[in-house]
């Protein structure tokens, strides 16, 4: 049996053991040294126990650690007692670090596209089997019971005001891609995400009234709010655009998989206040939306339909509302 490089060893660490493009991603951030002292950062060790573990001399270490830190590949968790180091942990680090990296090459960007097409949805239905729903759909701003409170905008503006820091960084997803064309400055970190990101340089600080204004200025855009499948929503808001985002790719056969959770909302359509304008069907990022209601007005397909609230935006007879179909800890399978 072939003995494997660094990079196939790393690849396997993060999940991907047998990817054709994650070992050569590994390469092209990170040359021999860089990938043994990768290797060793897990769990997370000190400069000396790296060292220790490689061979290397701890000043050559030390002048490695923060370019490893700069490209997404290494982390920095501070204690009283010291620093220690740990390496990227799975793929969903690696794609958000490595792609909001400060002049990424074009030669990992395009490795990306390469397993994203290629590779990504294997991966990602083999961690939904194992492991369940990484993300969730946050409803744009509606006016809804007090009680339910997860992932409505309310909820969202109350993280926002009640972080201890807030920062924003580049969408990964539209620097890989770049194809739709929206805005990229805009996936909102929360807490220690955003001290992480402004630490690094890949982000900048948010005021509160920056992160609303985001948010809002993300729906007028078409834009999908997405967090993490927590009841305090994470420490990451994405705002996915159709064309780019991991969360619904295409599969082999063209179809739109997603991989995120629905909000617990579902939208309904006033037959009595549509016109039957066809605004909401270009919103729709899921193709949940058709005109085969009666006298031809919007109807909307429950199956189909992630809660998102998009189609309400632009609505210009507001004949589109979202209501409650799934309690409030839902989750599907």
């Amino acid at each position: 049996m072939t003995e494997k490089t660094l990079y196939q060893q790393l690849a396997e660490e993060v999940g991907e053991g047998e990817s054709k493009y994650i070992p050569d991603i590994f390469e092209s951030l990170a040359d021999e040294n860089e990938a043994k002292v990768l290797l060793a950062a897990a769990p997370p060790a000190t400069i000396k126990e790296l060292s220790e573990k490689t061979g290397i001399e701890e000043a050559e270490i030390e002048k490695m650690i923060d370019p490893l830190f700069d490209k997404g590949l290494i982390y920095k968790s501070k204690k009283p007692d010291g620093t220690r180091y740990y390496r990227v942990r799975q793929i969903y680090q690696l794609h958000d670090a490595t792609g909001v990296m400060n002049d990424p090459p074009s030669k990992m960007l395009d490795l990306w596209k390469d397993y994203m097409a290629t590779e990504w949805c294997d991966y990602r239905t083999r961690v939904e089997s194992e492991h369940g729903f990484h993300s969730r759909v946050i409803p744009i701003n509606v006016t809804i019971d007090p009680q339910t409170r997860i992932l409505a905008f309310d909820d969202v503006k109350k993280l926002i005001e009640s972080a201890t820091s807030l920062g924003v960084t580049r969408c990964s997803c539209r620097v890989i891609y770049g194809s739709c064309g929206k805005e990229v400055w805009n996936c909102m970190q929360f807490g220690r995400a955003a001290d992480y990101s402004i630490e690094r340089g890949t982000g900048r600080k948010l005021s509160m009234q920056e992160a609303i204004d985001m948010l809002k200025a993300a729906e007028d855009d078409g834009l999908v709010h997405v967090g993490s499948n927590t009841k305090s929503i994470g420490h990451v808001i994405c705002n996915c655009c159709e064309d780019c985002c991991m969360n619904w790719p295409l599969d082999k056969n063209g179809k739109k998989v997603k991989f995120i959770l629905p909000s617990r909302f579902e939208a309904q359509v006033d037959a009595d206040l549509c016109d039957s304008c066809e605004t909401c069907l270009d919103r729709c990022p899921f193709d949940a939306i058709s005109m085969e209601g009666e006298d031809d007005t919007a109807v909307v397909d429950a199956e189909k339909c992630m809660g998102c609230g998009v189609c309400l935006v632009t609505c210009p007879e507001e004949a589109l509302s979202l209501k409650e179909v799934r309690p409030e800890d839902f989750i599907p399978g």
